[in-house]
């Protein structure tokens, strides 16, 4: 290395410093919510992509820059292994380490594209901005922790109501890489700190006084553990806390559960339903729970009426891969193969699609269950909601930074939308959100309890929520095409 330890003229110094560039950007996402340091590390790293010699040395950069960003990203990755330690415990470097090389490889052929269509910043920060979007689409999608998150807590994050979680990566993107060239000139440092500080640091305006001529909510945190979760010793122990949480003084309009939090499944489950109706009192209950369908099973959403029974359900579409099912399911059981979270080899069933449910003094309610809400695409429904409502079992990730980043992507999904967020998850964090993605009142993570608050109001519809996607992947399909145009024509 020459002596020095980030030699960019040497291999190990040039991957050492894309891998650190990468982790620096990776800090800003939650628990930490802060862009600077996100700001900074994607500015180092279109440094390095200029610095690069060739298309060897590009896509080696990316792609180390990339693992760099998501090991630390998704470092909960390794939680889900470590419920059942023994067992599955010695999967969870893998794991991470797959999942990590996996996603750098959409970030180093972003690279080596650019590199090859003789791109700048604009070139560059449109293909990184592709590789974003083609994540979250291929392969069934996984799109979480998107550089824009890091933007969750400034006021620039407001942008997503028009251009979405994808467009935002691509300002993103473009304005660390178009700094990298001011921070160059006599004066430019001066201007690209005042930039960095004024996009990253500037806060969201505070919510004004909290709501109080809405449906008044109750949302229940029963705070089970994944390992206790399903014990039968300690089940019905779990299943009574939220009975009691449920039946406190006051006089909410609704009463709503989490993910799975009822011991049996659809149709097993009436008579803890009729418990369930009988504490709410006069109050609509929703809850989490599994639902037989002959031999499938579905993660699934339950509306009951005053006696207990069930009136709508919802089946929860967006499965996660290896964790609620395993492809081929059926021949990996034979191996002792199995979903995390799922009851058998082959896994739960998946849905039939998004689907808005029409609940009586609650408005036209779409579901989320868990994962779901990682989606900006999986929200966009015929029929316009009232309200967004997000039940999940954060306990899988830990206890440091996935359920954070997880609060922090449906923050952003009621930005994109326009629409207040009702979250209810079973050890947090429990929070009513408003429609510009501010959390109005939560309960901690790590604690059991109840929260009673006021729906927020909706907006009208924003741009984003009307188009989707497809403007700004048209916008820089365009944008390639004519970098392609210009690359042919310089190459003849």
């Amino acid at each position: 290395m020459r002596g020095r330890l980030f030699d960019l003229d040497d291999r190990l110094g040039r991957n050492l410093a894309a891998f650190c560039a990468g982790a620096l950007a990776a800090i800003g996402q939650a628990p930490v919510n802060w862009g600077l340091p996100t700001f900074l590390g994607i500015m180092v790293g279109f440094f390095l992509f200029r610095r690069a010699a060739n298309g060897k040395q590009v896509f080696s950069g990316g792609l180390v820059f990339g693992f760099g960003y998501f090991a630390v990203a998704l470092n909960w990755l390794v939680e889900p292994f470590f419920v059942d330690a023994a067992t599955t415990g010695w999967m969870a470097p893998f794991a991470l380490a797959a999942m990590s090389g996996g996603l750098a490889l959409f970030w180093a052929l972003a690279w080596r594209a650019a590199f090859a269509l003789k791109g700048g910043p604009l070139v560059w920060a449109a293909l990184m901005a592709l590789a974003e979007l083609a994540r979250a689409y291929l392969f069934t999608g996984f799109p979480w922790a998107m550089p824009a998150y890091a933007w969750i807590n400034a006021s620039v994050v407001q942008l997503a109501s028009l251009i979405g979680p994808h467009g935002l990566n691509f300002v993103l993107f473009l304005a660390a890489a178009l700094l990298v060239q001011v921070f160059q000139t006599r004066w430019g440092y001066r201007v690209g700190l005042a930039v960095v500080v004024a996009l990253s640091v500037f806060p969201m305006p505070k919510p004004s006084d909290a709501p109080s001529d809405g449906p008044l909510v109750r949302l229940i945190q029963p705070n089970a553990p994944q390992h206790e979760k399903w014990d039968p010793d300690k089940v019905e122990g779990f299943f009574d806390r939220q009975i009691a949480l449920t039946s406190e003084a006051g006089n909410p309009d609704f009463v709503i559960w989490p993910e799975t939090s009822v011991p049996f499944a659809i149709p097993y489950a009436e008579p803890y339903f009729e418990k369930m109706a009988e504490a709410a009192g006069e109050a609509t209950v929703i809850t989490g729970v599994q639902r037989l369908d002959g031999i499938k099973v579905h993660n699934a959403m339950a509306v009951l009426d005053h006696d207990g029974q069930v009136a709508q359900t919802y089946d929860k579409h967006h499965l996660v891969p290896f964790g609620e099912y395993l492809p081929f399911g059926e021949i990996a059981a034979r191996f002792g193969l199995r979903g995390l979270a799922a009851e058998d080899g082959v896994g739960f069933a998946a849905g039939s699609g998004p689907k808005v449910l029409d609940i009586a003094g609650l408005g036209n309610v779409l579901p989320l269950i868990c994962y779901e809400v990682v989606f900006p695409q999986d929200l966009r429904v015929d029929q316009r909601p009232d309200v967004l409502l997000q039940i999940t079992n954060d306990a899988w990730f830990g206890s440091f930074s996935g359920p954070y980043q997880h609060l922090a992507q449906a923050r952003m999904r009621a930005i994109e939308q326009g629409l207040p967020m009702i979250r209810v998850a079973n050890t947090g964090v429990t929070a009513v959100i408003d429609a510009k993605g501010r959390v109005l009142d939560q309960l901690p993570l790590g604690q059991h309890g109840k929260l009673d608050t006021y729906l927020p109001a909706s907006l009208d519809a924003p741009l984003y929520a009307r188009t989707g996607d497809l403007v700004l992947t048209l916008m820089l399909l365009s944008l390639l095409a004519i970098a392609s145009l210009r690359a042919i024509r310089n190459f003849n």
